[in-house]
């Protein structure tokens, strides 16, 4: 969410920003906005002004009485008495305008950072840079799923009759290879001095509000029937929710977490939940980064986060590459973001295994994350999340990279010691 006084003196900024998100149906809401935060001063001052005349006319009132000019008094009194119905009525408009202003302040995208390309949708995203040689074996790399049954490690027959489509059982070596990744992760997270967090997988409404647009909770969150509980899609939503409403001290800056979780999504305009694949689904889990630090030190640790992610998958061997995300293809909250893609030897091309963002003070407005600088002045803090990990979607990659001419998986040396030492598996 934007601040208030950006669209008070540059409005012009926010309509070139929406105009670069190619959101053109946006633009009336800056006009109206303007208008109505206008409204609300006035309304403001109108009621700071009678309150003002309430005091005034009150010590008159005293004043007149101890001089026994009791008619005078009377007569003031009845003017006071008209003041609250007045106040009342300003009040409740002042309630209504507010409450109007930021249904559309949160509709308004966030300022995309300068660096950011211009380009409508994921389509137009810009590679960055690959790391490793992505390689085709000289033998047929089977569908994900097809090795997956091969080694009696998934069951999507039975978790459609449990759950439906989306949804999955992994058995035997695959389910241990997917709580190695997991574990490798958590570690590898630790070592680069995150603290490890579990956290809650529901969070109220105001949460999702804070941490996510309207347009992506409507397509991703599962609420909970009859309670003001939803179910997390990403453990960010309720890592960043957990400095709600918080004072930080500038000196316990930057907070450095890396969580775990179960991650619910309902998948809503996607392109579809697959049949037989794990690609996009319903429910998987995911090793995750967050960061709250000072406005000036978001930047560099953007760069840090989305390179931690590139560094889990070369220590697996897995080639990868990073894309910028173009205007189009960011989430409204986002000033900037970056999509880890890795390298997929059956359909000779990357995909999406994890995304990095930069929230600016977005999240931190929604949610009242303020800092207490040395000087004892406050401001909004930054947020960014980033994903180290997320099977099963992961698993895909590593499956395809690591299979071997004779069925074989090869585990690499890094998750071997959660594999009971395992270097293959089938």
């Amino acid at each position: 969410m934007l601040d208030i006084n950006l669209l008070r003196t540059n409005p012009e900024k926010v309509r070139e920003n929406i105009r670069k998100k190619f959101q053109d149906q946006k633009l009336p809401m800056v006009d109206e906005v303007i208008a109505m935060d206008q409204e609300y001063r006035e309304a403001q001052q109108q009621a700071d002004s009678l309150r003002n005349q309430r005091n005034v006319l009150s010590k008159q009132i005293g004043g007149l009485m101890a001089k026994g000019q009791k008619e005078e008094a009377m007569k003031i009194r009845e003017e006071v008495g008209r003041i609250p119905a007045q106040l009342e009525e300003l009040e409740k408009k002042e309630e209504e305008l507010q409450a109007e202003i930021r249904k559309r302040m949160l509709v308004i995208p966030n300022i995309i950072d300068d660096s950011v390309p211009i380009g409508r949708d994921d389509s137009e995203n810009v590679e960055i840079q690959r790391y490793g040689e992505p390689k085709v074996p000289d033998f047929e790399v089977p569908y994900h799923v097809d090795i997956m049954e091969r080694l009696n490690g998934i069951d999507l027959d039975s978790a459609r009759e449990t759950s439906g489509n989306g949804f999955y059982y992994l058995t035997g070596d695959i389910a241990r290879l997917h709580s190695a990744c997991l574990s490798y992760a958590r570690d590898f997270m630790i070592d680069r001095g995150f603290t490890y967090v579990i956290p809650p997988y529901m969070i109220h409404g105001n949460v999702v509000n804070g941490v996510m647009s309207f347009a992506e909770m409507e397509n991703m969150m599962y609420k909970i029937e009859g309670e003001d509980l939803y179910l997390i899609g990403t453990s960010e939503h309720s890592m960043i929710g957990k400095f709600i409403d918080s004072i930080l001290d500038e000196d316990t800056l930057p907070r450095t977490l890396t969580s775990y979780s179960p991650c619910f999504r309902k998948e809503v305009g996607a392109h579809g939940i697959e049949e037989r694949g794990v690609y996009r689904i319903h429910q998987f889990e995911k090793q995750e980064m967050i960061v709250v630090c000072k406005p000036e030190d978001s930047p560099m640790w953007f760069d840090r986060l989305w390179q931690n992610t590139v560094d889990y998958f070369r220590s697996l061997d897995i080639p990868v590459r990073t894309l910028e995300c173009c205007s189009g293809d960011l989430a409204d909250l986002k000033v900037k973001s970056l999509d880890v893609e890795a390298w997929s030897p059956r359909q000779q091309k990357y995909f999406e295994v994890g995304s990095c963002s930069n929230l600016g003070d977005a999240q931190a407005r929604r949610l009242k994350i303020r800092v207490k600088g040395k000087d004892g002045k406050k401001y909004l803090a930054h947020t960014l999340n980033n994903t180290c990990v997320a099977p099963p979607r992961m698993l895909i990659a590593f499956l395809e990279n690591n299979l071997q001419a004779d069925g074989r998986i090869h585990i690499p040396a890094p998750l071997q010691m959660y594999m009971g030492g395992k270097e293959y598996i089938g």
